[in-house]
């Protein structure tokens, strides 16, 4: 599994567009074969800062992703949004099945 974590940090008073935005992206993503599942997440001390938590098959499905109609309506909806450019970490799943325990 390939895993990416993207951090958001949203202007004040786009709180509400930016989650109506990201959820139907995200319900658009969990149609794609290569996406195992996209979570979002909203902090709880800061309605301001979203986790998006998308899990995909491989990291040539993290690609496709990005090619993808829904992904590209939901970057241009948010792009004036952000309070500051959005960043993300990538991980491996690490499962203990695969690791011989």
């Amino acid at each position: 599994m390939h895993i990416v974590h993207v951090f958001v940090h949203v202007k004040p008073g786009c709180e509400a567009a930016f989650e109506e935005a990201t959820l139907a992206n995200a319900r658009a993503s969990l149609g794609e074969p290569g996406v195992a599942r996209f979570d979002v997440v909203r902090q709880q001390d800061d309605p301001r800062r979203f986790v998006l938590v998308e899990v995909y098959r491989s990291p040539e499905a993290a690609l496709a992703h990005k090619e993808t109609a829904h992904y590209a309506t939901w970057r241009d909806a948010v792009a004036e949004m952000m309070a500051e450019p959005r960043s993300s970490l990538k991980y491996d799943n690490l499962h203990p099945d695969d690791a011989g325990w």
